[in-house]
C-alpha cells in the first residue's frame, strides 16, 4: 500500500534549451520512461529547485540531468557550484556532454557528477543514450520515493 501523498519518482532536468528539453521528454515518455520535470536553465532552473530542494514536504527528483549548452564548461560549472547542495538531498546529478574521452568524462565526475551521457545527433544514437539515463535512475531510484 502506498501513501495517499505519495508521489511517483521523477528525473529533473536542467536544460537551457527548450527543443532540446522536449525532446528529451518525448523520446523517455516514447519509451515508457519516468516522468521528466523540467526547471529550466542554469540560474532560474536551479532556483526553481532549490525552493523545492528547500521543502522537506516537497518531492524532488532522484537524478538530475544537467544539459546546459551556453558555453563549452556549463556542465562543469553548474556540478561544482551545486554538488554539495544536491548531494546533501540525494540527488544524482549527470551530465549530457558532446562526446569526449575519458579524461574529459572524468573532469565531470571528479567535479560531482554521477555519470557522463553524451549528446549525440543521429536519432537512433540519442534514443539508446537517453535509454541509458533511464536505466541509470531506476537503478539509482531511492528506495522511500514510492511511499510506504
Amino acid at each position: 500500500m502506498t501513501s495517499s501523498n505519495a508521489q511517483a519518482p521523477f528525473i529533473g532536468l536542467i536544460d537551457d534549451d527548450g527543443h532540446s528539453a522536449r525532446l528529451f521528454m518525448r523520446v523517455l515518455a516514447a519509451n515508457d520512461g519516468p516522468s521528466v520535470r523540467h526547471y529550466g536553465d542554469d540560474k532560474g532552473g536551479f532556483s526553481d529547485l532549490a525552493q523545492v530542494l528547500s521543502d522537506p514536504r516537497s518531492h524532488w527528483p532522484d537524478v538530475l540531468v544537467v544539459n546546459l549548452k551556453a558555453h563549452s564548461h556549463a556542465n562543469l560549472e553548474f556540478v561544482r557550484r551545486h554538488q554539495a547542495c544536491l548531494h546533501q538531498k540525494g540527488v544524482v546529478p549527470v551530465v549530457m556532454v558532446p562526446p569526449t574521452d575519458r579524461a574529459g568524462r572524468m573532469i565531470y565526475l571528479e567535479a560531482g557528477a554521477a555519470a557522463v551521457f553524451f549528446r549525440q545527433a543521429e536519432a537512433e544514437s540519442y534514443r539508446h543514450e537517453v535509454a541509458g539515463i533511464a536505466n541509470f535512475w531506476a537503478r539509482s531510484e531511492r528506495l522511500d520515493a514510492v511511499g510506504m
